[in-house]
């Protein structure tokens, strides 16, 4: 019995060898998987944190984006409103008016004259019948007049008002007639009154500027210019329709009109 224990000891060493042998290898393999997985994790933990770091980074630049988008608007804006105050600086530095600046900020709730409101009044020297203006396109247009002077704001009845009349005359032929509104900026001003013999030098694109008749309104303030002419063999006098000078629909500055003392003035 000892003799056959023996022999199957010597005979099952091999065995027990190749048992540990792969033991080892096994737990090598789990111990490597285990590894590897901790790794895979370590690394994914920290590719979560870099991709978190780069959205609050990215939401941080388009921030900043939006931000330069908005002040790049802006500067445009402020260059454009510059361009305008030059152009607009530049008649009150040719005129011979004093000239209160304005801004349009509505029109008459009650509609009465289709009237526009200006955001000064007698604080700031407006006067009832003062002469409005507006600078487009190089030259200086008529707007209308003062109606209403509140104390930091004033109704100003625009000359394509159906109750506003301006005596005017052709620039180029110098005849006279008188211009009249038809109730909206979209309709062309009227033009009455104007001689029969004028027909024949009257063209279409006739520039009509103010005649100073009256009182109220300073001479060679441009009106509008010829559209059409309308005219009957029956009647004594021609009228003409006019665009305005001033495209009512995108003013956004006026001018009231002072005029300024002279010598002569003094002297009388």
């Amino acid at each position: 019995m000892i003799a056959s224990l023996s022999l199957l000891i010597l005979s099952t060493r091999s065995f027990v060898l190749n048992v540990q042998e792969v033991g080892f290898s096994v737990f090598s393999g789990i111990r490597s998987g285990i590894s590897s997985v901790a790794s895979f994790g370590g690394r994914t933990v920290a590719a979560i944190r870099e991709l978190s770091n780069l959205r609050a980074e990215y939401a941080e630049l388009v921030k900043r984006l939006e931000y330069y988008e908005v002040v790049q608007r802006d500067a445009a804006d402020i260059r454009k409103e510059n361009m305008r105050l030059r152009e607009q600086l530049g008649f009150q530095e040719t005129s011979k008016y004093r000239q209160i600046p304005a801004r349009v900020v509505g029109r008459d709730p009650d509609n009465l004259f289709s009237a526009l409101v200006i955001d000064k009044g007698a604080k700031q020297g407006i006067k009832r019948n003062m002469t409005v203006v507006a600078f487009q396109d190089g030259q200086q247009g008529l707007v209308g007049k003062i109606v209403q002077v509140g104390r930091t704001e004033s109704l100003v009845m625009p000359i394509f008002d159906s109750s506003a009349f301006a005596s005017s005359r052709f620039a180029e032929s110098r005849y006279e007639g008188i211009v009249v509104g038809q109730g909206s900026a979209d309709r062309p001003l009227f033009m009455r009154y104007i001689k029969k013999r004028a027909k024949e030098e009257i063209r279409f694109g006739d520039s009509v500027v103010t005649s100073g008749l009256g009182g109220i309104y300073p001479p060679d303030l441009a009106v509008g210019r010829v559209s059409k002419i309308v005219f009957q063999d029956y009647e004594t006098s021609i009228n003409a329709e006019l665009e305005s000078a001033v495209d009512f629909s995108r003013l956004e500055y006026v001018f009231a009109l002072e005029k300024l003392k002279t010598a002569e003035d003094a002297n009388d």
